[in-house]
């Protein structure tokens, strides 16, 4: 397994300039431009988005502009991180499938590069590149909290196949997936780090029931999942059997980054739902009749100054973690700001719209409160803020680490 994510190492045969010239030229042929009053339905919790994006990443494979930063053997071009963001320049005006880029491209496909074997990595990262494959995460548990690592769903050997029984919970976009990562124990006699394995799991298989949840907001884009003698093969392990934690450690690492929007194998600007979309604050200022009080554009102009800190704030991360200046771990750091930026920019718009926010008056503003209703979710994917915080102090600060009563104890001994 590799310790940091693969890097493009070949030479380009353009330039970034000619680069985005050729996409420029592809995207007005090809690609079906945004009209701003009528923008394409991104509910992620609905059939219809999904398979628009499978359309559409098939288009952009067969166009050429699939995978920018994956490695040419896996599918992708095998060009840095610049040929990306010059696209994403080309194509923000244009239909892109971005609800693919989280968790399938970011995550779980980043996870394969980094940990998955030869024939895992042509497969799947390839399938995901040609818009034939939607890989999702199957990680918390409803009795697991936060702790990961705790994790009780087992996988046990029968003869030449694994057995899984369990249940996992919260699992984003589920139902429109083909395959799921999902960490199982596959010994009880070691300590609860040491007896993990990641499997990668066909979501059709017989022995899943997949159930959706209903949120507060009204979504129901998460799912639970439960495991009645999965069968598995060992084609399905990633990694090494018992050493799963090393592969969730990977996939935690790459959740973080693209939460924070620091990923690299992220394609297209934009949202992945209605519920991303960034404020316009001029027009909800025009729209509640403060385009002229100070105080109002004052409160926009700290969300403001809020979100561009959080964008140069990626930046330097990404570009620290690459060139070795700062630790993988410090993915956290853009964790935590983009919760604290999404927070902080909701409550001002909130704070600006008044009771518009719980009364539907046609306005279309009311949207916001339903918005603030999920606004802690940007505090919880890819692990808490407090867990960020102690990743942050332990693994890049150098604090002493937490203490925790199950450390080097056998989980089979550890109270539940």
């Amino acid at each position: 397994m590799t310790s940091t994510t693969s890097v493009p190492t070949g030479t380009p045969t353009e330039t970034v300039a000619e680069f985005a010239a050729r996409a420029r030229a592809w995207l007005a042929e090809n690609m079906p431009r945004i009209d701003p009053a009528h923008p394409p339905l991104a509910d992620r919790g609905a059939e219809a988005p999904w398979l628009r994006a499978r359309e559409l990443q098939q288009k952009l494979y067969a166009g050429g502009f699939a995978g920018i930063c994956f490695p040419r053997e896996y599918g992708g071009l095998g060009l840095p991180y610049a040929y990306q963001k010059a696209f994403d320049q080309e194509s923000r005006n244009y239909e892109m499938p971005i609800i693919l880029n989280t968790p399938t491209f970011t995550i779980c496909a980043a996870t394969i590069l980094d940990t998955g074997s030869e024939d895992q990595k042509r497969r799947h990262i390839a399938g995901a590149i040609r818009g034939d494959e939607v890989l999702v995460q199957l990680l918390s548990e409803p009795s697991g909290g936060s702790d990961l690592a705790g994790v009780i769903t087992r996988a046990e050997r029968r003869g030449d196949r694994w057995i899984i029984n369990g249940a996992k919970t919260w699992s984003t976009s589920a139902f429109a997936a083909d395959y799921g990562l999902l960490l199982a124990r596959t010994s009880w006699d070691v300590p609860k780090h040491e007896g993990l394995t990641m499997f990668l799991v066909p979501i059709a298989s017989p022995g899943i029931t997949m159930r959706r949840i209903l949120q507060v907001d009204g979504g129901n884009e998460f799912c639970e999942e439960f495991f009645d003698d999965l069968e598995l093969g060992d084609d399905a392990v990633v990694g090494e059997v018992n050493d799963g934690w090393a592969v969730a450690s990977r996939q935690m690492y790459h959740e973080r980054r693209a939460v924070g929007g620091g990923s690299e194998f992220a394609s297209g600007l934009g949202a992945e739902g209605d519920t991303d979309q960034d404020v316009d604050y001029a027009a909800i200022l025009a729209a509640t009749g403060q385009a002229d009080d100070v105080r109002a554009k004052e409160m926009a102009g700290r969300a403001l100054v809020h979100r561009a800190v959080q964008e140069q704030l990626v930046d330097h991360v990404y570009h620290g973690v690459l060139d070795g200046s700062l630790p993988a771990a410090a993915g956290s750091i853009i964790r935590i700001s983009h919760a604290e930026t999404i927070q902080f920019e909701i409550d001002t718009v909130v704070a600006l719209i008044g009771s518009a926010g719980v009364v539907d008056d046609g306005s279309g503003l009311s949207r916001y409160g339903d918005r603030f209703l999920s606004r802690q979710t940007a505090s919880l994917g890819g692990g808490t803020n407090e867990i960020a915080r102690n990743i942050i102090g332990e693994r890049i600060l150098g604090f002493p680490r937490e203490y925790a009563a199950d450390r080097g104890v056998p989980f089979n001994q550890v109270k539940r």
